[in-house]
Order: structure tokens, then sequence, then C-alpha cells
């Protein structure tokens, strides 16, 4: 999977997902931006929020259980130093629906457990390279 994120002048940014959808991301005010899109943290809570969701929805659905309604109360905090990192994130899920509880706790466990890239992923080892100019930088970051 690739995208490419581009600047747009202060602190915003701007991308198209490899699946064709447009992406705004920009700073508070406060920290030079003029709040034109999305904190890449606020992203980042509503993408464990919809990794786990379908996932969920997909393993109900094999059990052939299906929800009224669905969704998922996010709460991430942060440390208080730089980088300020997620130390915690909690999803509180709402199902409506006949659903019964061992088959819903199941799917959540798998999903948190196995199945959601999303929240596996923020243990990933994380590599950079640069370009200057259309320069390949040759420091290894």
């Amino acid at each position: 999977m690739q995208t490419t994120i581009t600047w747009n002048g202060k602190m915003a940014f701007s991308g198209k997902t490899p699946s064709g959808h447009e992406l705004k991301m920009d700073a508070d005010e406060k920290f030079g931006g003029e709040n034109s899109g999305a904190r890449p943290t606020e992203l980042l809570l509503n993408a464990v929020a919809g990794c786990t969701g379908i996932d969920i929805l997909s393993i109900l659905q094999k059990m052939r259980l299906e929800p009224a309604s669905f969704s998922m109360e996010v709460t991430g905090k942060r440390a208080e130093e730089h980088p300020k990192r997620f130390t915690d994130i909690n999803i509180d899920y709402a199902l409506e629906g006949d659903l019964p509880e061992d088959k819903v706790v199941r799917a959540i466990q798998l999903s948190k457990d196995k199945y959601c890239s999303v929240s596996h992923s923020l243990n990933a080892t994380i590599t950079a390279s640069y370009s200057i100019n259309g320069i390949k930088g040759e420091k290894e970051l």
C-alpha cells in the first residue's frame, strides 16, 4: 500500500488514499495551522475504531448475526511529554439487536487480539528515508 501526502502551506496537508478518497489534515490555529482538516492523531483514533468495527461486523456476519445498530465511543489518553503518544486507547462498543453476549465478546476479542491491523500496527517498526530537490538522502533514519 502506498499513498502520497502533499503540503498545502502553513501546517496543512492533503492526500488521496489508495482507494481514491480525499484526505485533509491540519494543525490547530495555536500551532500555526488553520483548522482546515483533521489532526493526524484524530485520524489514528478513527482508524483504530473503523478497523475493529469492520472486523467485528465481519465476524458477527459469519456467525449469522446482524446488529440493528452499532457505534463506538473511542477515548485516547496521551503522554504529557513528547512525542505525546497514545498511552491508552479505550473503545466502548454499543451494539443493538438480537445478539448473544458470548458471540459479541468473541468478535471483539478476535478483532482486538488477532485481526485489527491498525491497532497492531501501532507497534510497527517505522523506518524513514528522504529526498531533497529530487536527490535521495544518504543518511539512514
